[in-house]
């Protein structure tokens, strides 16, 4: 797998992956940027919210559980000290469906945290991972 990033001027760049899709990073005016992308390490929380939604939407689909909206939100508090690397990590995942067993979702969620997410594997294991699930039955199709 490869990346990279293309300076367009003072903090911004462009940056590429072997998709081929593109994404804008930028710095924030208090450190000489244009406030006109995301910041690297917005993305690696991004990135983590990616890799366990994909890895659990995956799992639940196969547990054949009748999820109808999911989102996760991740949330990382970070050190007041370059390199100001995250403290704690909080991942919430918000499921509704009809019948949702919970034990699925709870299972699904830690095959994710412990097996298949990439990038939650990639984190520094000193850093704590709270994962907070809520779970809610759908409203029923109006015809």
């Amino acid at each position: 797998m490869d990346a990279k990033v293309v300076w367009k001027g003072r903090l911004s760049f462009d940056g590429t992956a072997d998709s081929g899709f593109n994404i804008r990073l930028g710095g924030s005016p208090e450190v000489g940027g244009d406030n006109d992308g995301f910041r690297p390490v917005e993305l690696l929380l991004v990135g983590l919210a990616g890799c366990t939604a994909m890895d659990v939407i995956s799992i639940l689909k196969k547990m054949r559980q009748q999820v109808t909206d999911f989102e996760v939100r991740v949330h990382g508090e970070r050190a007041s000290d370059h390199p100001r690397k995250f403290t704690h990590i909080v991942i919430e995942y918000a499921i509704a469906g009809h019948n949702v067993d919970p034990a699925a979702v709870h299972k699904a969620v830690d095959l994710s945290a412990t097996r298949y997410c990439s990038v939650q594997a990639s984190l520094d294991p000193s850093i704590p991972v709270e994962h907070r699930i809520t779970i809610r039955e759908a409203e029923p199709a109006t015809a």
